[in-house]
This record gives C-alpha cells, sequence and structure tokens, in this order.
C-alpha cells in the first residue's frame, strides 16, 4: 500500500499490536482520505484504541506501518506526531480539573506559542501581544464548541458532557490537521449528542480530517463518509454507513438484529 496518494492522508499497512500473548489487532490496512469523517466502531476489544494509540504515538506497534501525508509516524513520540498535525482526544476526560476551562484551553494554545523562553523572561512586547491574541483565540474555540459561558469556571464543576466538549476544544487548539476522537459522545444524552454532530460538521468545515472512534451508532451513521468494522482486532468491513448497516458480518459481530430492526 502506497503511503504518499495525495488524496490519503493518513495511511496504515499491516498493524499489528500485542500485548504479551495478547493479539489486539491483527495486520490491519486503512486510509483516511483527506477531508472525510471516518469513524471505526466494533465491539469492545475489537481493537479500536489500541489504533488510536499506535497512531498517536502512545504505543509502538509490533508490526506494520503508519504514515501521515507520506511522513512515517513510526518511533515518534506523541509530541513529534502532534506537532505534524495529529491530535486527538482520549476516551476517558483528560483535562486539568483544577484549572478553569479558559486556561486549559489557553494552556493548549501556549504548547503551539511561537515565543522564545528568553523573550517571555525579559517581558518583549512581543510576549504580550501574542498573550492577548492566545487570549482571543481561546475565547473563540470556547464558543465554537458551545462553552463560551463556562470559560471562567473550573473544569472539574462541568457536567460530563461539557468536559468532553472542553477536551475537544483543547485538541482545537493544537491546531490539528488530522483529528482523533476517541468516543467523544461517551455520557452525553441525545440532545447534546445531536449538537455535537452540528460541531462535528463546523470542525470539518475547518478543513480538518476526522477520525472517530465511537459507540453511538445514530451519531456514527448520521455524521461519517465511510465506515470500517473491527472486530478481534481485524476489519470485517469497510464502507459507506448504508452498507455497514447492511452487512450480514457486522450486524452479527456488532449491531445485532435489534439494531437493524429499529433502522426499518
Amino acid at each position: 500500500m502506497s503511503t504518499s496518494q495525495p488524496d490519503r492522508e493518513l495511511v496504515v499497512d499491516g498493524l499489528s499490536i500485542r500485548f504479551g500473548g495478547l493479539t489486539a489487532v491483527e495486520s490491519m490496512s486503512f486510509h483516511v482520505a483527506k477531508g472525510e469523517i471516518l469513524s471505526l466502531i466494533g465491539p469492545n476489544g475489537a481493537g479500536k484504541t489500541s489504533a488510536f494509540n499506535a497512531i498517536t504515538g502512545y504505543i509502538e506497534p509490533n508490526g506494520g506501518t503508519i504514515a501521515y501525508r507520506g511522513i512515517r509516524l513510526n518511533g515518534l513520540k506523541p509530541s513529534q506526531i502532534a506537532a505534524h498535525g495529529v491530535v486527538r482526544t482520549f476516551q476517558k476526560t483528560s483535562v486539568f480539573m483544577g484549572q478553569t476551562a479558559f486556561d486549559n484551553v489557553l494552556l493548549g494554545l501556549h504548547l503551539a506559542s511561537r515565543q522564545r523562553p528568553l523573550a517571555i523572561i525579559f517581558a518583549l512586547p512581543s510576549v504580550a501581544r501574542e498573550e492577548k491574541e492566545l487570549a482571543e483565540e481561546a475565547r473563540r474555540i470556547l464558543a465554537f464548541v458551545g462553552l463560551e459561558a463556562r470559560g471562567a469556571l473550573l473544569a472539574s464543576s462541568l457536567p460530563y458532557g461539557e468536559l468532553r466538549l472542553l477536551e475537544v476544544a483543547i485538541a482545537l487548539a493544537a491546531k490539528p490537521r488530522l483529528l482523533l476522537l476517541d468516543e467523544p459522545v461517551s455520557g452525553m444524552n441525545p440532545s447534546e449528542t445531536a449538537s455535537f454532530m452540528q460541531i462535528l460538521a463546523r470542525i470539518r468545515a475547518l478543513d480538518i480530517t476526522v477520525l472517530l472512534v465511537e459507540h453511538d451508532m445514530k451519531m456514527v451513521m448520521g455524521v461519517s463518509d465511510r465506515v470500517i468494522c473491527l472486530n478481534q482486532g481485524r476489519i470485517i468491513a469497510d464502507g459507506p454507513p448504508a452498507a455497514i448497516q447492511s452487512d450480514r458480518e457486522v450486524i452479527r459481530a456488532y449491531l445485532g438484529e435489534r439494531y437493524t430492526r429499529a433502522q426499518d
């Protein structure tokens, strides 16, 4: 599989991940096209989060290659991968609970700051200018995810659904070109999920490609251009949502007949 085809932002070729004697992912190959929303679905333990962890450098795969825009990601640290524009959220919310929502986003923006340490130490005018720009950008990002009224609140005081939105805001602060979302609507009610689907459409409008892991099938089928179903570490189906919903192997392994009947 080529790692440099222009429409393929991310190319995963022959990915294998093992933990001791357990095989989490076996010879997995797929790509994410520029500008698309691709969802990975499957039962718990199917290998979805393991694949995410390998792509973003949190675990080293046992085999295969991972390339983003032709750049091999194998062996790079998570911070190096993020610097290439590949940014992720986590299955469990990862924010600084003792900081305000605003400061959480501002911290994410500071990681991409252009200022040098000496400029900060000597309080050069460029530092104050950038601080003002970053504060404005943090407010814009909070408004983008619907948290503009929550900026002054401690993260620890936010309900779980808003914490998930805050994590997305922090990821957006890192200026991703490929955004990996790991169960972003976990714990959200139907109204919050519907709102997040609208946010996802706006993220796409920013020319950000999205790779999504999610168990909410209504959301997955409503936002995805393409869906890949995993089972026991292998891809069992890859196609548009309509094809995935009617795939008999996917129904047996994951969706179930009850889901199919609910769609009729």
